[in-house]
């Protein structure tokens, strides 16, 4: 029994950042509440992403904005999921792009389609953007991972173009970030590749998907209930809380 509250409260440095411009939401602030670990484990990884917590590298986090309750959890029920017409003809558009499932890593094509991916957003949807260093990639997608992250390579023709970390936890998926060539955006990477983490979850007997925030009214939200069934959870329990999800969208 210590052995697992052990597990579920590794050492960390606990902080919260000051007020920033929310991303989500024109003229809201944003404070976020982190969690440092040098050393996490699948078992709290599991234990915080189930209570709507996040993962960048060593850091855990959750916002714990002043008077905005906006952001909700949401998470795919891969087990019972349905394909929608669309989302077929995009698994079969990538019929020829091959997949490769590994340990985080950090290559100059890594960075290349990073940089390509944010600028190209940058341009099409106001993104703020700059160039991304490797250190800060590397504190950002490649460290923390352990033995639970992973990165799921999307290649055409020998060629890298879309980049999926993920993290395959006790119960699922979770989602942390997906790049892509905007060059290849007649393949829907992005669909295609939510896609292939509900049919790895499927393979792995894992229940969920957890697609990180829903923000009402946010663009860039725009396209996760196309992914249905689906839970949302309101609130960020403690840890020894259970999490309440409920059923969300149109099964």
């Amino acid at each position: 029994m210590n052995e697992e509250l052990d597990l579920l409260n590794p050492p960390s440095t606990d902080f919260s950042m000051l007020d920033y411009d929310c991303a989500y939401l024109p003229g809201h602030k944003v404070r976020m509440h982190y969690k440092y670990i040098e050393k996490a484990n699948k078992q709290f990884a599991t234990a915080v992403i189930a209570r709507g917590w996040r993962r960048f590298g060593k850091y855990y986090f959750h916002p714990i904005c002043n008077g905005c309750n906006e952001c909700k959890s949401i998470r795919i029920d891969a087990e019972n999921y349905h394909y929608s017409k669309s989302q077929r003809r995009a698994i079969k558009r990538n019929k020829e792009t091959q997949i490769l499932v590994q340990k985080p890593s950090l290559t100059a094509s890594h960075i290349e389609l990073y940089n390509k991916y944010h600028a190209f957003k940058h341009q099409k949807d106001g993104w703020s953007h700059r160039n991304i260093s490797q250190r800060e990639y590397s504190e950002n997608f490649v460290e923390g991972a352990h033995d639970f992250g992973k990165e799921v390579l999307y290649i055409v023709d020998g060629k890298l173009v879309g980049v999926d970390l993920i993290d395959i936890l006790d119960d699922g998926i979770s989602s942390i970030y997906f790049y892509y060539d905007p060059d290849y955006a007649h393949l829907s990477l992005g669909t295609f590749s939510l896609l292939y983490q509900i049919k790895l979850a499927k393979i792995l007997e894992l229940r969920w998907i957890y697609l990180g925030y829903w923000v009402e009214g946010c663009k860039a939200f725009a396209y996760k209930p196309n992914f249905q069934p689906q839970e949302i959870l309101d609130s960020f329990p403690h840890i020894s809380q259970m999490p309440k999800w409920e059923p969300w969208g149109n099964p």
